[in-house]
């Protein structure tokens, strides 16, 4: 198999070569459908047999995510490699890459930097991109430090692994400092406690000549895991400019194609030194909530990942009407099969598009599925939100329903 680290978009043509990513979760199975359009196809590695992926690419590598065996086997299999998830190791990555000349996108060094909160933290300062005050926090001393310094209460998260809430603990003050740090269990990172005016997303792309960004999203969370997202954001004109304009910054910062998300505070400047927009995180990868794009752009965040990590030209990125997005979450208090009941509610309504992820056990919180309320132009962002959270509501997991 010839590998090439981008094709001339003057020769391209159909059927395309082979994509191996690593993860089969929601994203690598969105990431299928995408492709298969476009005559790519798509190879996933994932520990789980018969992944939410597999039935919809060529074929599934069972294996973990760090395993040399497995993605060596990917790499073999494939034309260029990615990743759908941050658990990928990108030393196993980068040794891959020079075993079989299979090239990685985004790059393995971009992982490594994301892979640590702190270090991607540090790695945006260098940048001059504005970020909320941070310290790095090794043990209980250094806690109580952060917080003298920054202030409490305070967020602390795990600088590796954490996600959907996992790993992020508020604390209250110094008598929560012991408590908090059992609860991370390892190295972690302080960070000031914002009274941010809301969360804002955009999804950047890095092609192989050309760049580009997604309208601005408004994320909507609830116990740190996020509920609905909705574009056009509901901030002014000014916020939703200098939202752009630092995901452009951030987009310099990393190496390598693909789409990245890319998290943002929108904060009263007033108390950061004139600075409205501040970076929480980013993943190098498409992201939660970037899902709207599937019915609410002219090309998608998921086709737009698969052009880019090939070096084909990114396809435009304009929003087609209002959208918002809700997630389905697990609203059963101990794990159980998966099967939504009140899919009729969803399928009946002018407008909306369900996606089920394919995930056989409902767990509490667990992402399930979405569903997305594409209105028209002109309409009320807020009352489409309320559209989709209508639709949301009217599923269930409970097995009484």
């Amino acid at each position: 198999m010839t590998h090439s680290d981008g094709l001339d978009a003057r020769t391209l043509a159909t059927p395309g070569p082979t994509l191996g990513v690593v993860g089969g979760g929601q994203l690598g199975r969105m990431l299928g459908e995408a492709a298969g359009p476009l005559g790519v196809e798509l190879v996933v590695s994932d520990p789980t047999p018969d992944c939410p992926a597999r039935s919809v690419v060529r074929d599934q590598v069972v294996g973990d995510f760090d395993d040399y065996e497995t993605l060596r086997e990917l790499g073999e299999r494939a034309d260029l490699l990615t990743f759908e998830i941050e658990l990928a190791d990108p030393d196993t990555l980068d040794r891959v890459a020079e075993e079989t000349g299979t090239p990685v996108h985004p790059a393995p060094e971009t992982l490594r930097t994301i892979q640590d909160k702190y270090v991607q933290k540090e790695a945006l300062v260098e940048r001059g991109i504005p970020v909320p005050a941070y310290r790095k926090v090794d043990d209980a001393d250094d806690l109580h430090a952060a917080g003298e310094e920054l202030g409490w209460p305070l967020m602390l998260k795990a600088r590796e692994g954490g996600y959907d809430g996992r790993g992020n603990v508020p604390v209250e003050g110094p008598g929560d400092v012991e408590a908090a740090m059992e609860a991370i269990a390892g190295p972690a990172m302080a960070e000031e406690m914002l009274d941010f005016e809301r969360e804002l997303a955009v999804m950047g792309l890095r092609g192989a000549d050309e760049r580009d960004t997604f309208p601005v999203t408004e994320t909507i969370h609830r116990e740190e895991i996020l509920r609905e997202s909705i574009s056009p954001a509901r901030a002014d004109e000014a916020i939703r400019v200098r939202a752009q304009e630092v995901a452009d910054e951030v987009l310099d910062a990393m190496d390598g194609r693909g789409a990245f998300g890319i998290e943002l505070f929108q904060v009263d400047p007033d108390d950061h030194d004139g600075e409205a927009i501040l970076v929480n995180e980013i993943a190098p990868r498409p992201h939660n909530s970037g899902h709207w794009t599937i019915e609410g752009c002219l090309t998608s965040q998921f086709e737009n990942h698969v052009r880019a990590v090939l070096g084909w030209p990114l396809g435009a990125t304009d929003r087609r009407a209002p959208t918002a997005n809700a997630n389905l979450l697990g609203d059963v208090d101990e794990n159980r099969p998966a099967e939504l009941r009140g899919v009729d509610e969803v399928l009946r309504a002018d407008g909306a598009a369900l996606h089920w992820y394919c995930k056989r056990e409902a767990r509490p919180l667990r992402k399930l599925g979405h569903v997305t309320q594409v209105g028209s132009e002109g309409e009320d962002i807020s009352d489409l939100l309320e559209q989709v959270r209508a639709l949301r509501d009217a599923t269930t997991f409970q097995p009484d329903a």
